[in-house]
């Protein structure tokens, strides 16, 4: 049974900086990332990382926010280091993991945390 299992949100000010955290178990994951999403406007690719390290990200966030992935036994740890962090970057942010192979893959999604930046 697959879980992925976040952690890491909250409040913070303009500036500062929060991480987050992602526990997915249960399968063989390649493609993992993070999604973000704001009420009345669609889920969007923040980061994302391949079981082979290689990362993508959305423009709004390069250079402020790094995405980080630790193959340990039978649990991977998902990780989003937001730094210098924007009213804008206020959202419900997901977890996302891939496995199975590229003809039938499966989508898994976390249960969201909340990140708000305010003064």
């Amino acid at each position: 049974q697959v879980q992925l299992v976040e952690s890491g949100g909250g409040l913070v000010q303009p500036g500062e900086s929060l991480r987050l955290s992602c526990a997915a178990s249960g399968s063989i994951f390649s493609a993992m990332g993070w999604y973000r999403q704001v009420p009345g406007k669609q889920r969007e690719l923040v980061a994302a990382i391949t079981s082979g390290g290689n990362t993508n990200y959305a423009d709004s966030v390069k250079g402020r926010f790094t995405i980080s992935r630790d193959n340990a036994k039978n649990i991977v740890y998902l990780d989003l280091q937001m730094n210098s962090l924007k009213p804008e970057d206020t959202a419900a942010y997901y977890c996302n993991a891939q496995s199975g192979p590229s003809w039938s893959t499966r989508s898994y999604w976390g249960q969201g945390t909340q990140v708000t930046v305010s003064s």
